[in-house]
């Protein structure tokens, strides 16, 4: 497991998987803003954060808060995206399903 720094607020602890779908998520929206031609400064302006926040994001930071994620996202123009984001659950349909049949 990776033990990350949080900004001073304790420290995050990661399993690999996880870091590694961090900074796969990070490298999307990168390829994301420069597919679009945009600059970490116009992503920053937008997002009202500073460049060190999106570069954190880019990096797929743990110690970035999720509401900064968010607003990256809506400043390259992609939160629609998260609607897509577990809007499916197929083992949860599947596990809820089952108790239901069970009391049938």
């Amino acid at each position: 497991m990776q033990v990350n720094n949080n900004m001073g607020r304790g420290k995050v602890i990661l399993y690999p998987q996880v870091q590694k779908k961090l900074e796969d998520l990070g490298h999307r929206i990168k390829l994301a803003r420069l597919r679009r031609k945009l600059t970490i400064e116009m992503v920053a302006e937008r997002a009202k954060i500073s460049r060190f926040s999106v570069r954190e994001v880019e990096k797929g930071s743990p110690s970035v808060a999720i509401g900064i994620y968010v607003n990256v996202l809506m400043a390259i123009g992609m939160v629609k995206e998260l609607d897509n984001f577990l809007a499916d659950d197929p083992l949860g349909r599947m596990l809820q399903d089952d108790e239901l049949l069970k009391y049938k």
